[in-house]
């Protein structure tokens, strides 16, 4: 046997990377949604979130490859859809908007966002099979997602919609703030072989 032989080494745990990718895409349609931004800042997020959509399949890859087959999954059609759909869909809503156009029928996004919030909804309790802030993240998807589907679908007068665009808004902007939080925790315990940032157990 060669003596220079060595065993590969095992990829590392690509989450945080995913986790950075949803927070970014998160406080994009916070600030789409509260109207912090205009619709002129469409294309900026369309952008953002297909720079999201690179680093979620590959995570959802390694994740699939490394047997991980709740956060792989999980990855894979939060990058097809979250992130790659929405992209493009940035790119057409502003071109219409800005071309003077016939709008685009956006209540089809309504169908697709609440097919969405039930897989969502129907996988959260793998989620708390071991408990993790991974777990609170997916359980505030499970209230966004329903709003964004009411909101896409606009069969809601405009006051209620008005407050399930906010709710919407607000609980993603949660959702990533605590993907943050947990992104950092994996990273920084991580190097130093230790707890600096707690987590629960």
């Amino acid at each position: 046997m060669n003596e220079n032989t060595t065993t590969p080494k095992e990829w590392a745990n690509p989450t945080p990377a995913g986790l950075v990718a949803l927070a970014a895409a998160c406080v994009c349609f916070f600030a789409l949604l509260t109207g912090g931004v205009s619709a002129s800042a469409m294309p900026l997020i369309g952008c953002w979130l297909l720079g999201g959509f690179a680093v979620q399949i590959v995570v959802a890859l390694l994740d699939l490859k490394g047997g991980n087959s709740t956060g792989g999954n999980t990855f894979l059609f939060f990058s097809a859809f979250f992130m790659l759909t929405s992209g493009l869909e940035m790119f057409f809503k502003y071109n219409a908007i800005s071309s003077g156009a016939n709008p685009l029928d956006g209540r089809v996004d309504g169908y697709v966002w609440a097919a969405l919030a039930v897989v969502v909804m129907l996988w959260t309790p793998a989620f708390f099979a071991k408990f993790s802030l991974l777990s609170i993240i997916v359980a505030l998807l499970d209230i966004a997602l329903p709003c964004i589907a009411l909101h896409d679908l606009k069969v809601l007068p405009a006051d209620a919609d008005k407050i399930v665009t906010n709710i919407a808004a607000w609980v993603l902007l949660a959702s990533g703030a605590v993907a943050v939080y947990l992104c950092s925790a994996m990273i920084v315990n991580g190097a130093f072989k230790k707890t600096v940032y707690p987590l629960p157990k």
